[in-house]
């Protein structure tokens, strides 16, 4: 297995240190990631401007929302094992390329539709940048206690990217239209594309055949729907859509794994999974990051419903916990220098539980430093599973398949959100309807029964005293759902004991 290198900077040899040559190429894989993030948090900042504009109807409403999610989700396997075919820094630099252009796009859309369109090509070309990043940083990096140090500092780009949305975007749609939320790339992109030939080796696997094009169709077929169906069922319940697009998503799946174990050189190599650590890393990130992705849902709700923040201040209060991530994403990797990785991880996942527990005291009178703190607690564990569970994944898969096993794992931290909003999305929601349904069910109409939001937009209708009852009711939901995720990350904990280097 070789590798080559077009620029003036080679690959470093194994187990060299690196000096500030990389650590430099560092910053540059981290704009991407940064932008990824900033992105996020800009369009939900944006959508009311852009809803006045454009009118979207209630679907294409939602697809500009998730056909971006969908297609980075989807395209992320074969984006990875692309980049260890073609070149890692070439894929980025197309990728980036191609992300920029997909954002003027979107900035000059003039109809639902052809935003809809420009929000699929950043899904599409997003989904080149995540692997190609990580996989890159595997090249530069080659002593593996900076490699896991370099892998915490990339994990935390996209945390203060969403933490820096509310402020750059609350800036830009003060003084501009809502567009100009989508150019943010374009200064990243020039950064990246001025800086990457210099400062990033390429790297790309010889001894690997053509793309295998029907496992890309496959790997949609699972991905595509299983993603769609637990949108669905997060947003309309168990109905018909959602499993049916769940079954087409197993089907999907299992004839792709089918298909990888007949092929020799196929497109996400199954043999890495024999691996305790990288199994175990993966189970580790998609539970961690369910967990994340509830509680994101329900405080982001809570801090805007309950104690009714703005979307701008809530985004910024968004800010400590992502401090917290950076700060856990570059101490755990240090730590690990000096205990073992397992117990390291095993005591970030109790972080998050103690977290999780202060969300589960917190009433409808709690004060935002409360529930901020007990989110910061979770993101804290994020910050160190994140950066460790990520750098075991990479670390596990040999040089020639670092892209294919990157994109595995974003695809696992994509799907693991996903879930979370899904599943403790649900949960919270059919308690809250339990409750209004009990307490309220003969003050307010039925209409309004199905969510808080619905009961704060005619709050001015209702009779006094029912909004802080739906408020109360709310909250007692996410007590119960905080309540629940603790336990179960309580019971994580005890897999990187077992499974992960130095637990026992």
């Amino acid at each position: 297995m070789t590798s080559y290198c077009e620029s003036p900077t080679p690959s470093p040899p194994l187990a060299s240190r690196a000096g500030p040559r990389q650590w430099a190429g560092l910053a540059v894989l981290a704009l991407p990631t940064l932008l990824l993030g900033l992105d996020v948090t800009l369009l939900y900042l944006a959508f009311p401007a852009l809803a006045a504009d454009l009118k979207p109807d209630s679907a294409q409403a939602l697809w500009i929302m998730d056909i971006y999610g969908f297609f980075i989700s989807g395209f992320l396997i074969t984006m990875g094992t692309l980049g260890d075919r073609i070149g890692r820094r070439k894929l980025l630099m197309l990728g980036a390329g191609g992300f920029a252009l997909a954002s003027l796009l979107a900035a000059f859309a003039s109809t639902a539709m052809q935003l809809i369109v420009a929000r699929a090509l950043l899904g599409f070309t997003g989904a080149a940048l995540m692997p190609s990043t990580l996989a890159l940083i595997s090249n530069l990096f080659r002593d593996p206690s900076q490699r896991a140090l370099a892998i915490g500092i990339w994990a935390t780009m996209f945390a203060l990217g969403m933490a820096a949305g509310p402020l750059v975007g609350g800036m830009l749609l003060d003084h501009f239209w809502w567009g100009s939320a989508f150019l943010v790339a374009l200064p990243v992109v020039a950064v990246l594309w001025l800086c990457a030939p210099w400062l990033l080796p390429e790297y790309r696997d010889e001894t690997s055949g053509r793309l295998d094009l029907p496992s890309v169709a496959l790997s949609l077929l699972a991905l595509l729907p299983l993603i769609y169906g637990v949108k669905h069922f997060a947003r309309h319940g168990l109905d018909w859509q959602a499993v049916a697009a769940l079954l087409i998503g197993v089907l999907g799946l299992l004839l792709f794994i089918k298909r990888q174990q007949r092929l020799a050189d196929p497109l996400l190599d199954l043999s890495l999974f024999r691996g305790r650590s990288f199994t175990a890393a993966l189970l580790i990130l998609l539970v961690g990051l369910m967990g994340v992705g509830g509680a994101m849902l329900l405080v982001t709700q809570y801090l805007q419903l309950v104690s009714g923040l703005s979307p701008r201040i809530a985004g910024a209060w968004m800010g400590p916990p992502a401090l917290a991530m950076l700060v856990a994403a570059i101490s755990a990797p240090l730590l690990a220098r000096r205990f073992p990785v397992g117990r390291v991880v095993a005591g970030a996942l109790l972080f998050s539980v103690l977290g999780y527990l202060m969300l589960a005291r917190v009433d409808a009178e709690a004060r935002t430093i409360q529930v901020v703190s007990g989110f910061a607690l979770i993101y804290l564990g994020l910050g160190a599973i994140a950066a460790l569970g990520t750098d075991l994944v990479v670390a596990a898969a040999p040089p020639g398949k670092a892209g294919s096993a990157a994109s595995l794992s974003e695809t696992v931290q994509e799907l693991g959100v996903a879930l979370g909003v899904a599943v403790l999305g649900s949960l919270s929601s059919g308690l809250y309807r339990a409750g209004v349904t009990e307490q309220l069910a003969g003050t307010i109409p039925a209409v309004v029964r199905e969510s808080l939001w619905e009961v704060v937009s005619m709050a001015d209708r209702l009779p006094a005293g029912v909004l802080d009852q739906a408020r109360e009711i709310f909250t007692q939901g996410l007590n119960l759902t905080a309540l629940i995720t603790a336990v179960g990350i309580g019971l994580l904990a005890m897999v990187p004991m077992i499974a992960l280097p130095g637990g026992r």
